[in-house]
């Protein structure tokens, strides 16, 4: 028994800012102070709140240390874990209560208002140790139905009675998906998971596989039980070298204890896992073309009917979930369908998983009951847009979604409410924008990405996609017209309805809701010439403030093009023609004598 348990953020996020240096750097310390017997670290998963990493807390008393660097960890080591003081300078500025004590995170902005069930263990454990899992309630759940034989029928019927709605993006009932692979005979079937998340933003199933690999795989031992499958498949992309590492880790742990393969539980239940790894082709997020892929061929989409769960994996009825909609299935089984079903919204049970980025303070992954509004998580538990800027929109779904204006900003976040704006749940990125962001060409970036992403096998999202992106292209390079945008708008119609896949389908998604909501500002740029957020370069000048310019010179000396003119102590002047709009004038001058117009 430890006295001190460190635990530090070994996700991606963490890792890529030097954790795993303060890892090593503490058991340097501990082993040096004698303290390896009293002092135990772990590596754990995401804690969620990324802008702060990397992350320590030490237990018992829950000191949360953000930011922390390989040369703050002697001071740790001897103030805190050897003298017991508190390294306030270090501690998270909300959790500190006085000099020698702190409030838990729960207490915190961040964290007080979310409800972590897909999250419950990141942070908590060590995901490359079993044992862990299984002492947090680990493998309880296929325990429970295979000991005490509940049916493969009862178990479809939780999951129905749950409500629990698949979590990667279009919401479909999971108990149903099941029920559908059920009722189908086949000398085979397969239960494979999504792991291929792909959305510009998006990090909450990798985090998920990072730090909690274990509850995928009891949940997908869960659904081979309930719908007679043997043999599941997680299809993950190889950019994920952690999550890869873990999931493998925790796979060969699973078959060491019995946990798969053969008569898990002595039940007579056959059921074991491998793992598949994605190229990075955002269209084998796509079922089908997921189910292609592992097929060893090509990873394009198919038609449906027939569905997977008739025709899927190898032609065999197959049911496939994403990581996050997994995630929760364990704890349905141990807590009960109405306990999941109490949390959330009558269409909308549970919670879901959001990764918060963009123009935000609080960076990372939040957690909340389905039906929380925006509003709570941008300016609550986000904590609000940093400087003085203002919040403008948000974009829910990736490229699939749509952007939800700051009018909307109370709308609650759960499937049936955006969709009714023009957005989407999505796998769950949320990237948050403030009056600097310009919606023509948010909406361009993300064509750019569907362009890239689509497989070509079907004329409307091959070449549609791409005369979406010339018409943006148009626009915000200042050679619009309204017929542009009238013709944008057409078209996204005609992709819409006619393409063969999801990425296809709701690729229009961000042109349509910025057009709703943002036109003027597409009418800005064609008929005034004029971006308004000032972000797109064709469009915009930089220009000195005669006024409030001092003649410094500043401006000029760091011009990288000599595009700036003028004497001291007289105002200068910026040679429009010369300038490159690389804004290092606006960045060097301390009297914002100089704008962009």
């Amino acid at each position: 028994m430890f006295r001190s348990n460190v635990l530090v953020c070994g996700g991606t996020g963490c890792t890529s800012s030097n954790s795993e240096a303060i890892i090593e750097k503490l058991h340097e310390e501990i082993n040096a102070k004698g303290l390896e017997k009293e002092v135990n670290v772990v590596r754990t998963g995401c804690f969620g709140l990324c802008a702060l990493g990397p992350i320590m807390i030490v237990y018992p008393e829950g000191a949360f240390y953000s930011m922390v660097k390989p040369e703050d960890i002697p001071e740790i080591v001897e103030e805190h874990l050897l003298k017991g003081r508190l390294v306030k300078r270090l501690l998270y500025k909300e959790t500190v209560v006085d000099d020698s004590t702190t409030k838990s995170l729960n207490q915190t902005a961040f964290y007080e208002k979310q409800m972590r069930i897909a999250l419950r263990n990141c942070g908590v454990i060590n995901p490359e140790v079993i044992d862990e899992y299984i002492a947090l309630d680990g493998y309880q759940a296929i325990g429970k139905i295979l000991t005490e034989k509940i049916s493969p029928e009862q178990v479809i019927q939780t999951m129905l009675d749950s409500g629990l709605r698949g979590r990667g993006g279009a919401g479909f009932p999971t108990g149903m998906k099941w029920k559908f692979a059920a009722a189908n005979a086949a000398d085979q079937k397969y239960v494979c998971c999504n792991a291929d998340e792909g959305d510009p933003g998006a990090f909450m199933d990798r985090s998920i596989l990072e730090g909690d690999p274990h509850s995928v795989i009891e949940a997908m031992t869960i659904a081979g039980y309930a719908i007679g499958a043997t043999q599941g498949y997680i299809y993950i992309r190889a950019e994920y070298p952690i999550a890869v590492k873990r999931l493998q880790i925790a796979i060969n742990q699973a078959r060491e204890y019995g946990l798969l393969g053969k008569n898990i539980f002595d039940s007579g239940f056959d059921f074991d896992l491998e793992l598949r790894l994605g190229a990075g082709a955002f269209v084998c997020g796509e079922e089908t073309a997921l189910m292609t892929s592992i097929e060893g061929k090509r990873g394009e989409p198919r038609c449906r009917p027939p569905f997977p769960a008739v025709k899927g994996l190898f032609q065999k009825p197959t049911v496939l979930n994403n990581v996050e909609t997994y995630a929760n299935i364990p704890q349905i089984f141990l807590h009960g369908a109405e306990w999941f079903r109490s949390i959330g919204t009558e269409k909308s049970a549970g919670t879901k998983v959001f990764a918060l980025g963009g123009k935000i303070n609080n960076t990372g992954l939040v957690e909340v009951p389905m039906g929380t509004t925006l509003r709570t998580v941008v300016e609550e538990i986000g904590g609000g847009i940093p400087g003085d800027h203002y919040f403008k929109a948000a974009q829910t779904g990736g490229p699939s979604g749509g952007c939800i204006p700051a009018s909307l900003i109370d709308t609650p976040i759960d499937y049936d409410s955006l969709l009714a704006i023009g957005s989407m749940m999505g796998s769950g990125g949320l990237i948050v924008m403030d009056e600097t962001t310009c919606m023509v060409d948010i909406a361009k970036f993300f064509l750019e990405f569907t362009v890239d992403e689509s497989c070509g096998k079907c004329t409307p999202c091959r070449v549609g996609t791409k005369r979406l992106l010339e018409i943006l292209d148009k626009i915000t390079s200042g050679k619009g017209t309204l017929e542009d945008i009238d013709k944008l708008e057409e078209l996204c119609y005609y992709i819409k309805e006619n393409s063969l896949c999801g990425l296809g389908q709701t690729a229009p998604n961000p042109v349509l809701s910025t057009l709703k909501f943002f036109r003027d500002e597409y009418i800005a740029h064609v008929t005034e010439h004029r971006c308004p957020a000032g972000a797109c370069k064709a469009l915009t000048n930089y220009v000195v403030i005669a006024d409030k310019c001092k003649g410094c010179t500043l401006c000029a000396r760091n011009c990288p093009v000599g595009a700036i003119s003028g004497t001291v102590k007289q105002p200068h002047v910026i040679d429009t023609n010369k300038c490159i709009k690389c804004g290092v004038c606006m960045d060097k001058c301390k009297f914002n004598a100089i704008e962009k117009r």
